[in-house]
């Protein structure tokens, strides 16, 4: 009523959804199944509810992509260009999310025709989703400098190796691994466990897993998780 002369849009949220695998930082995709740019891949994403905000609609979509709820989800960038899509002026607020592709539900990712790529080969993808997956692994190597988000991609029990090959990914360069080992264990956030990982030398590597109780009173204090 009160805005009855003010022009309408449509508001959307687009989820970029990265995971690990084999060494390798990966992005969730689909293919478009209607039109514009039908066939062609994409980021997940719909479009805002009436009875919404903008994080509910992200988790809704990421639940029913990934049938997880409990996941590491942040908001991103509000996309406004004028024509980014060329059915109708949508704005869309990108988000953000780290899953764990162990714990992704398979039969889900043949449902809606997903696959994961490397950060490195990414085919084209439609609108301006190129843009919103640079600011989000911009905003992916921040936020791996001053949290400790790198864990929500890793199972629970890691090696060492593993979590630097993870950073090594995020931060895409090569770390020291002598310098990456004190670091990360001068945090004192790591529960050295009394088991190891023999996949990869006779001799293994023990397991480790994060302790968040510990990280939880360091940042009280203030707490860098730069490595």
């Amino acid at each position: 009523m009160y805005y009855k002369d003010k022009n309408q849009f449509y508001v959307a949220v687009d989820c970029v959804i990265f995971g690990y695998e084999n060494d390798q930082l990966k992005l969730l995709l689909y293919k478009r199944d209607f039109e514009p740019e039908k066939g062609k891949w994409s980021l997940m994403g719909g479009f805002l509810n009436e009875n919404e905000d903008l994080d509910t609609a992200a988790y809704r979509v990421l639940a029913r992509i990934t049938g997880l709820r409990n996941i590491y989800m942040e908001q991103l960038y509000a996309f406004s260009e004028v024509h980014r899509d060329p059915a109708a002026r949508v704005l869309s607020v990108g988000y953000f999310s780290l899953v764990n592709i162990q714990e992704y539900d398979a039969n889900l990712l043949k449902k809606h025709g997903n696959e994961w790529f490397t950060i490195e080969e990414l085919p084209f993808l439609i609108f301006d989703h190129r843009e919103i997956v640079s600011k989000a692994l911009k905003k992916l190597k921040i936020r791996a400098k001053n949290q400790p988000i790198g864990f929500e991609l890793l199972p629970e029990n890691f090696t060492i190796t593993q979590l630097r090959s993870l950073y090594e990914a995020i931060y895409q360069c090569e770390l020291d691994p002598a310098n990456f080992r004190r670091k990360i264990l001068d945090m004192h956030l790591l529960d050295r466990l009394p088991i190891k990982d023999k996949n990869n030398s006779r001799k293994g590597a023990y397991l480790y897993s994060f302790n968040r109780e510990k990280y939880e009173k360091f940042t009280a204090n203030g707490f860098s998780f730069d490595l």
